[in-house]
C-alpha cells in the first residue's frame, strides 16, 4: 500500500508508527509532506519514513492520502490538493468538525472517509470512529479500515455521530488525565508520595477500564461491587455527588462536541 501524508503532527506519527509495525506498508511506501522543516526531520528520524515540503508529490502515486493537518489549515490547502488528487485515491481525513460535505466541497468529488481517533492511538490503545462517503468503494473502505485498525480500534458510526466521538474519544482522554491528576493530588494531600500517587492513580483507572470492557457489566453495577455498606467507597462516591461529579463530566462532554460542531 502507497500512503501519501499531509501534515507529519504527533497523530500522523501515531497512526504511522501503528501502520509500519503492521506491515500493512513498509518505510518507502510512504511519502509525508509538512511545510515545517522540524517536523520533517523528526518524521525521517523516529519513523524512517521519506517526507517533502510538497503536498502534490505526497499525493502522486499513492493508494491512500491521510490527512492529517488543523481544520484551519484546510481551505489554504484544499485547492491543491483538489487539483492533484487522482482517480482511485481514497482520502481518509482525521481533522476534527470538517464534514464529508465540507471536505467534498474542498477537495472535490473523491472518495473520502472521515475518522476520529484519540490520543491513547499513541500507545496502540484508541480507538476510531470512521464514517465513508457515497463514493467510498468496499474496497477503499477495507484500505481505510486496515489503516485504522493498525493503530487503534475501529467503529462505523453515522456521521451525525461524529461530534459526540470528537467528545467522548477524541477530548476525553484529558478529562481522564484530570481525574489521574485529581486522585494522585489526594493521595499526596493524605501523605503519600507523588511518583506512587501517580502510579497508584494511572493503574487503577486503567484496571477500571479494562474491568469495563473484560466483563461487559454496566459501570454502575461494577461501581456497586465496589461500594459496601458504610464503607470507605460510598463515602467517597456521595462527596463526588455531593460536587456534581456526573454532571461535570456529562458538561463537558457536551461543551467539546459542540464545539465540534462549530469548528
Amino acid at each position: 500500500m502507497k500512503i501519501g501524508v499531509i501534515g507529519c503532527g504527533n497523530m500522523a506519527s501515531a497512526i504511522l508508527r501503528g501502520v509500519l509495525k503492521s506491515g500493512i506498508a513498509k518505510p518507502e511506501d510512504i511519502l509525508a509532506a509538512d511545510p515545517f522543516v522540524p517536523a520533517r526531520e523528526k518524521a525521517e528520524r523516529e519513523l524512517g519514513i521519506k517526507t517533502t515540503a510538497s503536498n502534490a508529490d505526497a499525493l502522486s502515486g499513492a493508494d491512500l492520502v491521510l490527512l492529517s493537518v488543523k481544520p484551519q489549515v484546510f481551505p489554504q490547502i484544499a485547492p491543491e490538493l483538489s487539483w492533484n488528487l487522482a482517480e482511485g485515491q481514497v482520502v481518509l481525513s482525521i481533522m476534527a468538525g470538517k464534514s464529508l460535505a465540507e471536505l467534498a466541497n474542498g477537495l472535490g468529488d473523491v472518495s473520502i472517509v472521515r475518522a476520529m481517533p484519540n490520543m491513547p492511538a499513541l500507545v496502540g490503545e484508541g480507538i476510531t470512529g470512521y464514517c465513508p462517503n457515497a463514493n467510498v468503494s468496499k474496497k477503499q473502505l477495507e484500505l481505510a479500515v486496515s489503516v485504522i485498525r493498525a493503530f487503534s480500534e475501529a467503529e462505523e458510526v453515522p456521521e451525525k455521530l461524529m461530534s459526540v466521538v470528537t467528545s467522548v474519544s477524541g477530548s476525553s482522554p484529558a478529562f481522564v488525565f484530570m481525574f489521574i491528576e485529581a486522585l494522585a493530588d489526594g493521595a499526596v494531600a493524605e501523605g503519600m508520595p507523588r511518583a506512587q500517587a501517580l502510579h497508584f492513580a494511572a493503574q487503577t483507572v486503567l484496571g477500571s477500564a479494562k474491568a469495563v470492557l473484560a466483563t461487559g457489566k454496566h459501570p454502575g453495577e461494577l461501581k456497586d461491587m465496589v461500594c459496601s455498606p458504610a464503607g470507605t467507597t460510598i463515602a467517597g462516591v456521595a462527596a463526588l455527588e455531593k460536587n456534581a461529579f456526573r454532571s461535570a463530566v456529562i458538561e463537558a462532554v457536551h461543551a467539546a462536541a459542540q464545539r465540534a460542531r462549530e469548528l
